[in-house]
């Protein structure tokens, strides 16, 4: 049956994840998990954490964020040497789901993903995103299929067709060879 399974939004939403210290000031490098890390200097709190499901995450004022070659240099009220620092590393730097970035029409949230139905251009249904990979050439839905098992399909413009959020289907033309031959083929 097309749709979603009746999931909520996550507490937070991920921007990025803090490496170590940057400096002696407190200042943290962090990796930039987000598609619209131009709007991060905005911010002017941020949310750390292991997980974006769970609302137990420490608030923090930012001071500053600054852009040094890939990375976010990140500096929050209160965390003022390396040692304050260095004990944040591993978690996550999160914004709260009411402070992100507006969204186009066609655009939608990774997490919106997670239980679409995911059905072939002629009409068969695959299965279920159950995860969503970010790679460095493009994202990979993370499939859950009764016939195939787990299938990995490469987010493009020449394999997804359409994506529709509100009836929970995505529809994909998988590329030759994709699918493994299963005993129901024969």
């Amino acid at each position: 049956m097309p749709g979603k399974p009746d999931s909520s939004p996550p507490e937070y939403l991920i921007l990025g994840e803090i490496l170590r210290p940057h400096g002696v000031r407190g200042e943290l490098r962090m990796r930039i998990l987000t598609s619209y890390p131009e709007h991060l200097s905005e911010l002017e709190t941020v949310y750390l954490g292991r997980d974006p499901q769970k609302a137990n995450a420490a608030e923090y004022s930012v001071e500053h964020i600054r852009m040094h070659q890939a990375y976010g240099l990140l500096k929050l009220k209160g965390i003022d040497d390396r040692d304050q620092a260095d004990r944040l590393r591993t978690l996550y730097v999160m914004a709260a789901l009411e402070d992100a970035v507006p969204l186009e029409d066609d655009e939608f949230y990774l997490y919106e993903l997670i239980g679409m139905t995911v059905q072939t251009d002629d009409g068969k249904t695959l299965g279920t995103i159950s995860e969503v990979l970010e790679t460095g050439a493009n994202e990979v839905y993370i499939v859950d299929s009764p016939q195939y098992g787990e299938v990995l399909i490469p987010v493009t413009d020449e394999t997804i067709l359409k994506t529709d959020t509100d009836a929970g289907v995505i529809t994909v033309k998988l590329p030759e060879g994709l699918l493994p031959h299963s005993s129901q083929d024969a």
